[in-house]
């Protein structure tokens, strides 16, 4: 005659109830469903604090840029300074150096504007006019944002004091909106744009790539002569329609 069979325990307890008070592996499992949420915001935290830190670099080159190209030039004699396509050379080799980490040169476009109000030997009425004399520009990018956001100069501009490369005149000054500044009578501002593309580190999967942009402006430091830009032999122009790195 066939037993019986007493169910034990743990046969008679439903299934589902026995799995909820189950604590066998229970950290494991928290591990499991936590980590691709924690891993998404550690590399989010990881791009915006790289970004962050990209914007400032971009924002100290172009202020560092600025300053040093407003202090630069030869003596000329009666306290007056000659502005040389040598001394923008030195200072663009210089900002090329320090942004070499982050490939300033090839992947981003610097321009350098001398904003001016001094009145020119051509200037007939006034004090001068409000203008972009000239420009120097390096970096391998170009077009639509990489280019001056602010007006563009021919590359003659500014190579010698006639009124043919006097340059563009710009009535309001530089700079974005509410932002503009403008040049002091009989000086010039050093105006620094750089436009510098972004390459996420984790590609575009928590950021798109995008244009860093920033400027700096500061006025020239001793008494420049401002009639135009003397050329040096031997050295290149570094003018805008040039893209080298």
């Amino acid at each position: 005659m066939p037993q019986e069979v007493t169910p034990t325990t743990d046969q008679a307890t439903p299934f589902w109830r026995r799995l909820s008070g189950d604590r066998r592996g229970l950290a494991l499992l928290e591990f499991a469903l936590a980590f691709p949420v924690l891993l998404a915001i550690g590399g989010w935290g990881i791009e915006v604090s790289y970004l962050a830190f990209m914007n400032l670099k971009v924002s100290q080159f172009s202020l560092n840029l600025a300053d040093a190209v407003s202090r630069v030039g030869a003596d000329a004699g009666a306290g007056v300074s000659q502005l040389r396509e040598a001394d923008i050379n030195d200072v663009f080799a210089g900002t090329r150096l320090a942004g070499k980490a982050i490939g300033l040169g090839d992947n981003g476009r610097v321009t350098l504007s001398s904003l001016e109000l001094k009145k020119q030997s051509y200037d007939t009425t006034g004090n001068g006019k409000q203008r972009i004399h000239w420009q120097r520009c390096f970096g391998k990018k170009n077009g639509v944002g990489y280019d001056s956001s602010y007006g563009v100069t021919s590359t003659a501009a500014g190579s010698n004091d006639s009124q043919a490369n006097a340059g563009l005149e710009v009535t309001d000054g530089m700079g974005d909106t509410n932002f503009k500044v403008k040049a002091p009578q009989d000086n010039a501002v050093m105006f620094v744009e750089i436009n510098y593309l972004y390459k996420p580190i984790f590609g575009s999967l928590f950021i798109k790539p995008q244009i860093i942009h920033h400027t700096a402006s500061l006025i020239v430091r001793d008494n420049r002569d401002l009639r135009q830009v003397y050329a040096t032999p031997g050295f290149t122009a570094s003018t805008c329609n040039l893209y080298t790195a």
